[in-house]
């Protein structure tokens, strides 16, 4: 097994180890990756460390292996019922399955899962263990532990897959994926994969390119966009299935990027494309979502595009407290928010805020690429900034900050109001596809960054202006 080398520099920041890469996985698509072990490998002693962003909240299975019918042992690895489930023997009903009580729903989050595999351990508990974000699980709804010496298939010479499978029932992971590995032939702790931050206390990733991956390992970067299944360590790829070079993303367990708001409480909303996609179903009216990172200081940029089938969107930003009300309303019409406006009535290219409509700049037809950069200056005053493909409206000047749009003007701003990035479809059918620099929700044809190298974008921020991910946070945020 070959030895990696990494960057510890990303920017203009000195950050450590960084990855600077993961795989967004969409369950709409069947997008998967598989693979079929030449021999066997260790069938009685493994470990599993992954790291995952979930965007959608179902049933999924990320890791699964031969699938042969209730008589023939398999094994999964998946979220049911928002718990981590896995199952050394699934077909045989009841053995081998492990799933703690506590639920996962932070699908602005990063989780760090290993699973770590022994049968020939004497204790049962001790046959699997499994920690999250390094602390081991010790309350379970269901415990039922491998018998001593069980032969596991996970690394046998029999099919894997990545990403789920459709057997009658979709069972399709949803989120992004960083730093897969498995580890064929030893029990390791979580402490091989992570460490807790001196600083923070958050558990954050290491090098992993220095392990002994043994004869069915794998280690799975998602660092080369050609070959988003390539094998790290130099064993056997993994086979990609309606995956391609755009579902590499830069929203990393080290660069955590901005997504749509998937726990928005609204039974119509629907989530999708790495949590870029928004829109609504059956419904007719206007709804809105905010993004998954606030901020209530510094320089942000993003952009949005109005999705084939919505004749009418906003999009700018609005505050974040729950008691925000989102239900049949649009951003302008509600307290602290303000938006760019495509065909809504006559504010067409209008700048919308306090129920009320200002010129902006002239109207634009769907598919057009809409700007929004913010300057939160100090508590309760936001200067914004509107454009669309690559210009700026009103002969606005983000970076100069000529011909801005106060946000507070006519009624101030709350001091220290949280805002994020936000966007108001109307009716249902179309999308407001948001890039908020970790995954596109639409095609580009650039690679443009923030000054510090985050993001990848259609066009180029405005210099001082940046991409809301962790990394900026702590440094502007």
């Amino acid at each position: 097994m070959e030895t990696l080398q990494r960057t510890a520099n990303r920017g203009s920041i000195s950050t450590g180890y960084d990855i600077d890469n993961s795989l967004k996985l969409e369950a709409d698509n069947s997008e998967s990756m598989s693979r079929t072990p030449s021999s066997n490998g260790n069938l009685k002693t493994c470990t599993l460390s992954v790291w995952l962003k979930r965007t959608e909240l179902k049933d999924g299975f990320y890791f699964s292996g031969d699938y042969g019918g209730a008589a023939d042992p398999w094994f999964i690895l998946g979220f049911v019922g928002d718990r981590i489930y896995f199952s050394t023997t699934a077909g045989v009903s009841g053995a081998g399955e492990v799933r703690p009580n506590r639920v996962f729903r932070d699908t602005s989050a990063w989780y760090h899962i290993v699973v770590a595999c022994d049968t020939t351990q004497s204790t049962a508990a001790d046959r699997v263990k499994m920690y999250i974000n390094g602390v081991q699980e010790t309350s379970f709804l269901v415990a039922n532990y491998p018998n001593q010496n069980d032969d596991l298939d996970i690394m046998a010479a029999k099919a894997q897959g990545i990403g789920g499978y459709n057997d009658g029932v979709d069972y399709f992971y949803s989120g992004y994926m960083s730093e897969f590995v498995g580890i064929d032939g030893q029990q390791l702790d979580p402490t091989s994969f992570g460490e807790f931050d001196a600083d923070s206390g958050i558990w954050k990733p290491i090098d992993v390119s220095g392990l002994t991956f043994g004869t069915n390992g794998f280690y799975l970067d998602f660092e080369d966009a050609s070959n988003l299944g390539n094998d790290a360590s130099g064993g056997t790829d993994f086979a990609e299935t309606n995956i391609t070079a755009a579902d590499q993303a830069t929203d990393t367990p080290t660069n955590n990027f901005a997504t749509w708001q998937v726990l928005t409480g609204q039974p119509y909303a629907v989530i999708r494309n790495g949590a870029t996609h928004y829109n609504l179903s059956g419904q007719v009216g206007w709804y809105s979502n905010v993004g998954s990172i606030a901020f209530t200081k510094g320089k942000w940029y993003a952009e949005f595009r109005l999705g084939s089938g919505i004749t009418n969107m906003m999009a700018g930003v609005s505050q974040v407290e729950s008691e925000q009300s989102w239900n049949n309303t649009h951003l302008g019409g509600v307290a602290n928010s303000t938006a760019y406006t495509m065909g809504f009535y006559n504010a067409n290219g209008n700048v919308y805020t306090n129920n009320g409509s200002t010129a902006w700049g002239s109207s634009f037809p769907a598919g057009t690429i809409i700007m929004v950069a913010v300057d939160y200056k100090t508590s309760g005053v936001v200067s914004l900034y509107f454009g669309t493909n690559g210009t700026w409206a009103n002969s606005s000047n983000p970076e100069t900050g000529a011909n801005n749009f106060d946000m507070n003007s006519g009624s101030p701003l709350p001091n220290n109001l949280a805002i994020s990035f936000a966007a108001s479809p109307y009716n249902n059918g179309g999308n407001a596809e948001a890039n908020f620099g970790g995954f596109s929700g639409f095609s580009i044809a650039s690679g443009n960054t923030d000054d510090n190298g985050y993001g990848t974008f259609e066009y180029a921020p405005p210099s001082g202006y940046y991409a809301l991910c962790t990394k900026n946070l702590a440094e502007y945020g």
